[in-house]
């Protein structure tokens, strides 16, 4: 079964190139651009990986998504990226995570997280 990776991002160009860059690894990406979106269309059951932007304008940002999504799925690995400065709220969110990306960022080193992610999460 091929691995579902979810994607938020307000950023458009940055939601197409990271669906692209996961798509050309292999996953199957689901793209949103707010956390409202994924939260309100996707079961989470079906997700193997989130990768989601810290900095959003809507009321739920990246790090309020993570704390949502896991009282869900706890489980659930979920990687971090932002191009904000790097705050200490951010910093200890990113170790409860499986990484923190700050754009922008070389897209192999998130492809080797998403794939670790994957190979240690559990569906």
């Amino acid at each position: 079964m091929t691995p579902v990776v979810a994607v938020v991002d307000d950023d458009l160009s940055m939601l197409q190139s990271l669906g692209d860059l996961l798509e050309s690894a292999g996953y199957m990406v689901r793209a949103f651009p707010s956390a409202t979106s994924l939260l309100d269309t996707v079961d989470l059951a079906g997700i193997d990986c989130l990768v989601t932007d810290i900095g959003m304008p809507a009321v739920t940002d990246g790090l309020e998504l993570k704390r949502i999504v896991h009282l869900h799925r706890p489980e659930l690995p979920i990687i971090l990226i932002t191009g904000r400065e790097v705050t200490e709220e951010i910093l200890a969110s990113a170790r409860q995570s499986q990484g923190l990306f700050r754009k922008p960022f070389n897209s192999q080193q998130l492809l080797v997280a998403v794939r670790d992610a994957i190979g240690h999460g559990e569906r």
